[in-house]
Protein backbone atom coordinates (compact mmCIF):
# COMPACT_ATOMS: atom_id res chain seq x y z
CA UNK A 1 0.00 0.00 0.00
CA UNK A 2 1.59 2.83 -0.87
CA UNK A 3 1.47 5.46 1.79
CA UNK A 4 -0.44 9.34 0.58
CA UNK A 5 2.36 12.23 1.71
CA UNK A 6 1.86 15.78 1.32
CA UNK A 7 4.61 18.02 -0.38
CA UNK A 8 5.83 19.12 2.71
CA UNK A 9 5.93 15.41 3.75
CA UNK A 10 8.76 14.75 0.94
CA UNK A 11 11.65 16.16 3.24
CA UNK A 12 15.15 15.51 2.79
CA UNK A 13 16.67 12.79 5.02
CA UNK A 14 19.66 14.19 6.82
CA UNK A 15 19.48 12.30 9.63
CA UNK A 16 17.28 8.97 11.31
CA UNK A 17 15.58 11.71 13.64
CA UNK A 18 14.03 13.15 10.36
CA UNK A 19 12.50 9.36 9.21
CA UNK A 20 10.95 8.98 12.73
CA UNK A 21 9.54 12.38 12.06
CA UNK A 22 7.51 11.42 9.70
CA UNK A 23 6.88 8.11 10.52
CA UNK A 24 5.55 9.09 13.97
CA UNK A 25 3.03 11.80 11.83
CA UNK A 26 1.97 8.43 9.24
CA UNK A 27 1.16 5.75 12.16
CA UNK A 28 -1.16 8.33 14.02
CA UNK A 29 -2.40 9.38 10.73
CA UNK A 30 -2.84 6.02 9.36
CA UNK A 31 -4.30 4.68 12.68
CA UNK A 32 -7.01 2.40 11.10
CA UNK A 33 -4.74 0.04 9.99
CA UNK A 34 -4.10 -2.41 13.08
CA UNK A 35 -1.57 -1.06 15.64
CA UNK A 36 -0.74 -4.55 17.57
CA UNK A 37 0.73 -6.20 14.61
CA UNK A 38 4.19 -5.52 13.21
CA UNK A 39 4.44 -3.26 9.94
CA UNK A 40 6.93 -2.93 7.49
CA UNK A 41 7.78 0.29 5.34
CA UNK A 42 10.10 1.22 2.76
CA UNK A 43 11.08 4.39 2.28
CA UNK A 44 12.47 5.31 -1.18
CA UNK A 45 14.48 8.27 -1.57
CA UNK A 46 15.96 10.46 -4.84
CA UNK A 47 19.68 11.15 -4.84
CA UNK A 48 19.90 14.39 -2.93
CA UNK A 49 17.60 11.57 -0.66
CA UNK A 50 14.55 13.83 -0.63
CA UNK A 51 11.93 11.13 -0.08
CA UNK A 52 10.19 9.55 -3.16
CA UNK A 53 7.34 7.76 -2.11
CA UNK A 54 6.72 5.63 1.56
CA UNK A 55 4.93 1.92 0.69
CA UNK A 56 3.93 -0.34 3.51
CA UNK A 57 4.85 -3.62 2.16
CA UNK A 58 3.55 -6.33 4.93
CA UNK A 59 1.37 -6.83 7.91
CA UNK A 60 2.55 -9.31 10.00
CA UNK A 61 1.48 -10.57 13.42
CA UNK A 62 2.54 -9.12 17.09
CA UNK A 63 6.15 -10.03 17.08
CA UNK A 64 6.84 -10.60 12.95
CA UNK A 65 6.68 -9.67 9.93
CA UNK A 66 8.16 -10.51 6.67
CA UNK A 67 9.66 -8.74 4.02
CA UNK A 68 10.18 -10.22 0.72
CA UNK A 69 13.02 -8.52 -1.49
CA UNK A 70 10.66 -8.39 -4.84
CA UNK A 71 8.00 -6.45 -2.36
CA UNK A 72 10.95 -4.34 -0.74
CA UNK A 73 12.05 -3.12 -4.16
CA UNK A 74 9.32 -3.47 -6.98
CA UNK A 75 7.97 0.42 -5.89
CA UNK A 76 11.73 1.35 -5.55
CA UNK A 77 12.67 0.26 -9.41
CA UNK A 78 9.50 0.94 -10.94
CA UNK A 79 10.04 4.64 -9.11
CA UNK A 80 13.48 4.65 -9.49
CA UNK A 81 14.50 5.41 -6.23
CA UNK A 82 18.50 5.46 -6.04
CA UNK A 83 18.14 4.46 -2.15
CA UNK A 84 15.53 3.17 0.45
CA UNK A 85 15.38 2.80 4.32
CA UNK A 86 13.66 -0.39 5.79
CA UNK A 87 11.31 0.70 8.62
CA UNK A 88 9.35 -1.46 11.06
CA UNK A 89 7.54 -1.47 14.04
CA UNK A 90 7.74 -3.65 17.48
CA UNK A 91 3.88 -2.72 19.08
CA UNK A 92 5.54 -4.33 22.73
CA UNK A 93 7.81 -0.85 22.99
CA UNK A 94 10.67 -3.00 22.67
CA UNK A 95 13.26 -1.61 20.48
CA UNK A 96 16.30 -4.26 20.28
CA UNK A 97 16.94 -5.89 17.10
CA UNK A 98 15.82 -9.52 16.56
CA UNK A 99 17.80 -11.85 14.87
CA UNK A 100 14.78 -12.32 12.49
CA UNK A 101 15.26 -8.48 12.18
CA UNK A 102 19.31 -8.97 11.79
CA UNK A 103 18.58 -11.87 9.05
CA UNK A 104 16.32 -9.77 6.88
CA UNK A 105 18.07 -6.83 7.31
CA UNK A 106 21.47 -8.72 5.97
CA UNK A 107 19.51 -10.04 3.02
CA UNK A 108 17.80 -6.81 1.40
CA UNK A 109 21.35 -5.32 1.63
CA UNK A 110 22.55 -7.45 -0.29
CA UNK A 111 19.97 -7.72 -3.02
CA UNK A 112 19.85 -3.94 -3.28
CA UNK A 113 23.71 -4.06 -3.82
CA UNK A 114 22.35 -6.60 -6.99
CA UNK A 115 19.58 -4.50 -8.11
CA UNK A 116 21.62 -0.90 -7.62
CA UNK A 117 19.49 0.25 -5.07
CA UNK A 118 21.63 0.93 -1.83
CA UNK A 119 19.81 0.53 1.24
CA UNK A 120 21.47 2.69 3.82
CA UNK A 121 19.24 1.86 7.19
CA UNK A 122 16.55 0.15 9.17
CA UNK A 123 14.75 1.74 11.75
CA UNK A 124 12.22 -0.08 14.58
CA UNK A 125 9.84 2.08 15.31
CA UNK A 126 7.28 2.37 18.45
CA UNK A 127 5.11 5.54 18.90
CA UNK A 128 7.41 7.42 21.51
CA UNK A 129 10.55 6.01 20.53
CA UNK A 130 13.15 4.46 17.50
CA UNK A 131 16.29 3.01 16.63
CA UNK A 132 18.51 3.07 14.10
CA UNK A 133 20.71 0.64 12.73
CA UNK A 134 23.37 3.00 11.54
CA UNK A 135 23.10 4.62 14.57
CA UNK A 136 23.96 1.62 16.82
CA UNK A 137 26.92 0.39 14.50
CA UNK A 138 24.39 -2.78 13.25
CA UNK A 139 24.08 -1.60 9.73
CA UNK A 140 27.53 -1.53 8.87
CA UNK A 141 28.41 -4.98 10.52
CA UNK A 142 25.54 -6.48 8.49
CA UNK A 143 27.24 -4.57 5.41
CA UNK A 144 30.09 -6.74 6.40
CA UNK A 145 28.21 -10.01 6.35
CA UNK A 146 29.07 -12.40 3.51
CA UNK A 147 25.88 -14.79 4.53
CA UNK A 148 23.65 -13.87 1.43
CA UNK A 149 26.85 -12.93 -1.20
CA UNK A 150 25.95 -14.70 -4.19
CA UNK A 151 29.05 -17.54 -4.62
CA UNK A 152 29.88 -15.64 -7.71
CA UNK A 153 30.17 -12.26 -6.24
CA UNK A 154 32.51 -14.16 -3.62
CA UNK A 155 34.47 -15.73 -5.85
CA UNK A 156 34.97 -11.68 -8.24
CA UNK A 157 36.32 -10.14 -4.98
CA UNK A 158 38.47 -13.45 -4.29
CA UNK A 159 40.20 -13.01 -7.86
CA UNK A 160 40.34 -9.35 -7.39
CA UNK A 161 42.12 -9.98 -4.35
CA UNK A 162 45.12 -12.29 -5.46
CA UNK A 163 45.25 -9.67 -8.47
CA UNK A 164 46.14 -6.93 -6.44
CA UNK A 165 47.90 -9.06 -4.09
CA UNK A 166 50.40 -10.57 -7.14
CA UNK A 167 50.61 -6.56 -8.67
CA UNK A 168 51.66 -6.19 -5.25
CA UNK A 169 53.98 -8.50 -4.86
CA UNK A 170 55.70 -7.63 -8.33
CA UNK A 171 56.13 -3.92 -7.37
CA UNK A 172 58.26 -5.27 -4.40
CA UNK A 173 60.29 -7.90 -6.54
CA UNK A 174 60.64 -4.35 -9.08
CA UNK A 175 61.81 -2.67 -5.84
CA UNK A 176 63.94 -5.12 -4.52
CA UNK A 177 66.03 -5.23 -8.18
CA UNK A 178 66.39 -1.74 -8.17
CA UNK A 179 67.43 -1.60 -4.82
CA UNK A 180 70.29 -3.90 -5.48
CA UNK A 181 71.20 -1.91 -8.64
CA UNK A 182 71.47 1.08 -6.37
CA UNK A 183 68.36 3.27 -7.22
CA UNK A 184 67.40 6.29 -4.42
CA UNK A 185 64.31 5.33 -2.64
CA UNK A 186 63.00 8.35 -4.26
CA UNK A 187 62.88 7.00 -7.44
CA UNK A 188 61.79 3.82 -6.50
CA UNK A 189 58.78 5.49 -4.72
CA UNK A 190 58.16 7.27 -8.01
CA UNK A 191 58.32 4.23 -10.76
CA UNK A 192 56.65 1.08 -8.04
CA UNK A 193 54.48 3.45 -6.55
CA UNK A 194 55.53 1.92 -2.98
CA UNK A 195 55.65 4.03 0.00
CA UNK A 196 59.28 5.20 1.15
CA UNK A 197 58.40 2.76 4.56
CA UNK A 198 57.82 -0.19 2.56
CA UNK A 199 60.83 0.52 0.42
CA UNK A 200 62.88 1.03 3.44
CA UNK A 201 61.50 -2.34 5.18
CA UNK A 202 63.19 -4.43 1.99
CA UNK A 203 66.44 -6.54 2.46
CA UNK A 204 68.22 -7.14 -0.88
CA UNK A 205 71.85 -8.28 -1.38
CA UNK A 206 73.48 -6.33 -3.24
CA UNK A 207 74.64 -7.84 -6.43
Amino acid sequence: MDIKLTEEEKIKILNSDDIFGIMQRILVRENKIDQNREHFWVIGLENNNRILFIELISLGTVNQTLAKPMEVFSLALQKRAVKIILCHNHPSGELKPSETDKDITDRLIQVGIIVDTEVIDHLIISPKSYLSFVDIGLFEELKKSTKYVPTFELLKEAKKEASELAKQNEKIEIAKELKRRGTTNEDIVAITGLSTDEIEKLRVRKK
